[in-house]
């Protein structure tokens, strides 16, 4: 009881004594937002990412024109996702995107921001989650975008992914093989043969499919699938695997690839340059 009141007569006599003081405000003064946003585009154009996304971030808190605060916050994203901060990266550019939903450059930051996703994507044999994550977004902006240029892009790189999925299922699938799990084999790769029947793993899946199926006894499920490679692509060497599964005295011949390079078209030099 005694302590309560003490600390009540103490809390009236501070209160009483900074009531005493008089509070003068004193504001700070206000920085040129053109300087600010002109330091981060020297910083920018010398690959000093960081210290131009805190200018940029600092000349948007100080325009009053609307147009250059949403310029100011892209070029902050993107410098966050020049150094690999794609965390940081995202949550900017949901927070331009929530504040400044007119800009005319919003579309591009929906573009940067599902690259950012696609750029997290790791091999077959890692997490799947940023996969789906880049798959779900691309699909989100095709969808709101269909004519946009950046949708152009984003197909072939769903492409890229659609394989991808498949490699994780193909992966998973040989696993089970080799330890000779033959069901969740079986319908590992009946998903590729599914879902994925685009991608350049349908060939090696129907050839698993015959293979698994005649180990185990399950002949007429082995030709089922071997008449679909063959039908599909009797010309491929993974036809000839299976054709040799079920025709013990054929000898199969060695055939030369040919290496088929694709190249990306890359948007980002032109963009920067209109926005910036």
């Amino acid at each position: 009881m005694l302590l309560r009141s003490f600390l009540i007569l103490l809390f009236v006599i501070i209160f009483q004594s900074c009531s005493k003081d008089e509070l003068v405000y004193e504001p700070t003064e206000k920085v040129d937002p053109y300087s600010l946003y002109k330091e981060g585009l020297e910083a920018f154009e010398k690959n000093e990412f960081f210290f131009a996304s805190k200018k940029f971030s600092e000349a948007e808190l100080n325009f009053e024109k609307v147009d250059l605060a949403a310029k100011s916050a892209v070029m902050s994203s993107f410098s966050l996702y020049a150094i690999n901060f794609y965390d940081e990266a995202i949550e900017n550019i949901d927070r331009y995107i929530k504040t400044y939903p007119s800009d005319k450059n919003v579309i591009y930051a929906e573009y940067l921001k599902t690259i950012i996703y696609f750029e997290q994507i790791s091999d077959e044999k890692k997490d799947l989650k940023p996969l789906i994550n880049a798959d779900n977004s691309i699909d989100r902006f095709i969808k709101k975008y269909p004519s946009s240029e950046y949708s152009i892009d984003l197909k072939f790189k769903k492409d890229l992914i659609q394989n991808q999925l498949a490699a994780k299922e193909l992966f998973v699938a040989k696993y089970y093989i080799s330890t000779q799990k033959w069901v969740p084999a079986i319908n590992r790769l009946k998903v590729i043969v599914e879902k994925f029947d685009q991608t350049i793993f349908i060939e090696e899946a129907l050839h698993r499919l015959v293979e698994v199926n005649y180990h185990i006894g399950l002949k007429d499920e082995a030709n089922k699938y071997a008449q679909i490679l063959g039908y599909n692509y009797n010309s491929s060497e993974w036809f000839e695997q299976s054709y040799k599964i079920l025709n013990k005295d054929y000898k199969i011949q060695k055939i030369k690839k040919n290496k088929i390079s694709n190249k990306e078209n890359n948007f980002f030099k032109r963009i920067i340059k209109m926005i910036k």
